[in-house]
């Protein structure tokens, strides 16, 4: 035996680092994914029995996981290829299928195959939403906004608009027509180019106002309190910030022209001191 196995040998139990740790580490932001993912399906089993108002919840402590999961493998130096493919995969269930049928079976039966196709629509929207995150994050996009609502963030439209109407549902043609706009408006701006604003970047580890602190609170004590009113006005605030942003950005100018316009040629001013002829 040489002398490294010999100190090998020698050494104390607590000298030797310690895997299991480092594998409770990188296991515990795949735990909340999995969480995630059965959040999604738990709303999908619930809505496919008409249990609406059960349902919908789960999409928002799905909403929750997946912003605890993606935090803590960043603070705790975890994050792997396995993890964010993993995210991705359990997003399409909870903020793909699990909202589009819980729609179907609300509000889009009346509208028969129109109904299947607008709940497909909005699944392959976050599908495609999410992979194209995937390739920018890859890129080294810009981190303080989204291009493109979140998937998350188009999930709670549906699902907060379910929780705050329920019991009421439609079973006409045209409070249908109503469930298709909530499904579609989402999902189109998923896959649009439109900017929305990211709280990635909001760090947690700064020293901060005790007043933020007090506005937290009140905000808990909302959702507590009111929580259907409060999610669905937090859902729609949100959808409709961008389009808020993009009008002050465009008419912020001068006369509302937007910067890429072009403008008109100035036409060189005669030499001081010189009369026409």
């Amino acid at each position: 035996m040489n002398e490294e196995g010999a100190l090998r040998f020698l050494r104390r139990r607590k000298d030797v680092p310690s895997r299991r740790f480092q594998r409770g580490v990188y296991l515990l932001p795949s735990l909340l994914t999995m969480g995630n993912m059965f959040c999604g399906y738990a709303c999908i089993v619930y809505g496919t029995r008409g249990e609406f108002e059960t349902a919908a919840p789960f999409i928002g402590f799905a909403f929750v996981l997946d912003m605890l999961d993606g935090r803590i493998a960043r603070m705790t130096g975890s994050e792997s290829a396995f993890g964010l493919q993993f995210d991705s995969l359990a997003d399409v269930v909870s903020f793909g299928v699990a909202p589009a049928i819980l729609s179907l079976n609300w509000g889009l039966q009346p509208l028969g195959r129109l109904g299947w196709a607008v709940g497909f629509m909005f699944v392959a929207a976050a599908a495609m939403r999410l992979a194209r995150f995937n390739i920018q994050s890859a890129a080294g996009a810009d981190k303080r906004y989204f291009v493109g609502m979140p998937s998350p963030a188009a999930a709670a439209v549906p699902a907060a608009t379910v929780y705050a109407a329920y019991p009421w549902a439609p079973h006409d043609y045209r409070g249908a027509l109503l469930v298709l706009v909530m499904v579609l408006v989402p999902a189109v701006l998923m896959v649009s180019t439109i900017r929305f604003r990211s709280f990635k970047t909001f760090d947690l580890q700064s020293r901060r106002p005790y007043t933020v602190l007090i506005f937290i609170a009140g905000g808990i004590v909302l959702v507590a309190t009111h929580p259907r009113f409060v999610l669905v006005a937090m859902a729609y605030t949100y959808l409709a910030s961008a389009f808020i942003g993009l009008a002050i950005t465009r008419f912020r100018h001068r006369g509302g022209v937007p910067i890429d316009a072009p403008r008109p040629p100035v036409e060189a001013e005669p030499p001081r001191g010189s009369a026409a002829r």
